[in-house]
């Protein structure tokens, strides 16, 4: 199985990349596999089933909705969200779904979109699409989203594939020993040899671009969650917080207590990552990295470096997001960036760890050192639960990717200032998420069963 950068960096929408940009994503799938079968024409109604983790916080996540807009021939990388809303509501009020976006066909939310709790065999995020004619039951497929906006079919679960990109790569690593070894054995950086293995896809300067549009990407990202304000959607009222704290850090209004005038930088990193949870929550524009509900770390961290680093330029965005992004390969190779599979240690934790490699990469770290930071990071959020309040990426999501940010810069330093030598390394943190998410009940992996979720709404 081959990973590139890419495929943990995409553009999409919130609030969710397991929940949102996953099932529009497997939707869209499935309409043009209807159209490669010459069955599209013929197709008279759509039936969705949502299972386990989708079934359980699939409506704050806005599940229902993605994969309608799927329906529709909307992709999460090139939909815009302005859109969603008034087309649900057109659906609603004339029971009408525009399959294609061009075949209108009945559509009643009611009976055809359906919510079963039973988890499916191969993944807690299921759903199974079935397309009837006027004769019956014509064409069906089931869908699982991994993570990070990962999806495989039913044939690829089966056949115990996480994705079908068999790409050979020049320099391929399965855990980060391999990396390690191959860095060194070549005298090369991690985002070097990322790099290299980038190049079995596409040209260096189309490596280069296509990360820097990420960048940019991510920048106006935090620029939309800097200048709106008002409650999120859902029903919990909250309240965003990014602009007023911008305005406040510009006026320079900070008292002269220790924290405000010894850890200046850290209420910028602050506000740059909560500016793309509050983004992400309210369904706006995003970039995966690696997952929605982690999504702020790592443009927080890389924002701090922009900001406050003497002669931070292009390259350095790029090296920082490939070494991040090998990273964050382990992690999906060996455990899973899935909240509904191992928590929230699998999306905060993987981004922490990616977010601490990559600022230590860029700020000249040797491979070892560049390992350590990755390990501090994700050790060190070991065992974080996934317990969203009422099911939306909200509470306890939003300041929870402030503090991995701010974790991820401390996890960097601590390794720079070090040797790269240390007792636990990156693998055995990995197999640890890994086994810790197995031993999780069901309640604290995305299903808001447990934790915060249950707590906050008995108080």
């Amino acid at each position: 199985m081959a990973i590139s950068v890419f495929d943990l960096f995409k553009i999409g929408i919130g609030p969710s990349s397991s929940h949102t940009v996953g099932p529009m994503r497997a939707a869209y799938d499935f309409v043009q596999a209807l159209r490669d079968e010459d069955r599209l024409e013929r197709v008279a109604r759509i039936e969705i089933r949502l299972y386990g983790s989708l079934c359980a916080t699939g409506k704050g996540h806005g599940t229902d909705r993605a994969v309608v807009m799927g329906l529709m021939g909307e992709r999460p990388d090139q939909i815009d969200p302005a859109i969603v809303t008034p087309c649900i509501e057109e659906l609603l009020e004339a029971n009408t779904l525009m399959l294609d976006g061009r075949l209108a066909i009945p559509f009643l939310w009611a009976r055809d979109m359906q919510w079963h709790e039973e988890c499916l065999p191969y993944h807690p995020n299921a759903m199974t699409l079935i397309a009837h004619g006027h004769g019956g039951e014509q064409w069906h497929n089931t869908y699982y989203s991994i993570g990070g906006g990962f999806v495989v079919d039913e044939a690829q679960a089966e056949r115990g594939e996480l994705d079908q990109d068999t790409t050979a790569l020049p320099y391929d690593f399965n855990s980060a020993a391999e990396l390690l070894a191959l860095c060194r054995m070549h005298d090369m950086r991690i985002s070097e040899l990322m790099l290299e293995n980038e190049k079995a896809w596409r040209s260096e300067a189309e490596v280069r671009d296509g990360l820097w549009q990420i960048w940019q990407a991510m920048r106006a990202c935090v620029d939309a969650g800097l200048e709106h304000e008002g409650v999120l959607p859902g029903g919990l009222n909250v309240k965003r917080r990014a602009a007023a704290l911008h305005r406040r850090l510009l006026a320079a209004r900070d008292d002269q207590s220790l924290i405000a005038s010894t850890f200046g930088a850290m209420d910028w990193v602050n506000v740059f990552a909560l500016a793309v949870n509050e983004e992400n929550a309210a369904g706006g524009r995003m970039v995966t990295a690696p997952t929605n509900g982690a999504a702020g770390i790592i443009p927080a961290v890389l924002h701090y470096y922009m900001k406050f680093q003497s002669g931070a330029c292009e390259r350095d965005v790029v090296d920082f997001l490939l070494a991040a992004g090998a990273v964050g390969i382990l992690c999906k190779k060996n455990a899973s960036i899935s909240g509904a599979e191992v928590g929230c240690q699998g999306e905060v934790g993987s981004a922490c760890a990616m977010a601490a490699a990559g600022l230590a990469e860029v700020m000249g770290g040797s491979v070892g050192q560049v390992e350590n930071a990755a390990e501090i990071g994700l050790e060190h959020n070991l065992g974080l639960t996934c317990d969203p309040v009422g099911g939306l990426v909200q509470v306890p999501c939003i300041e929870r990717n402030a503090i991995a940010s701010v974790k991820a810069i401390n996890a960097a330093q601590m390794a720079l200032r070090g040797d790269g030598e240390h007792f636990i390394s990156l693998d055995k943190a990995i197999r640890t998420m890994r086994d810790t998410g197995r031993d999780m009940q069901d309640k604290y992996k995305e299903t808001s069963r447990g934790g915060l979720a249950v707590n906050a709404i008995e108080c």
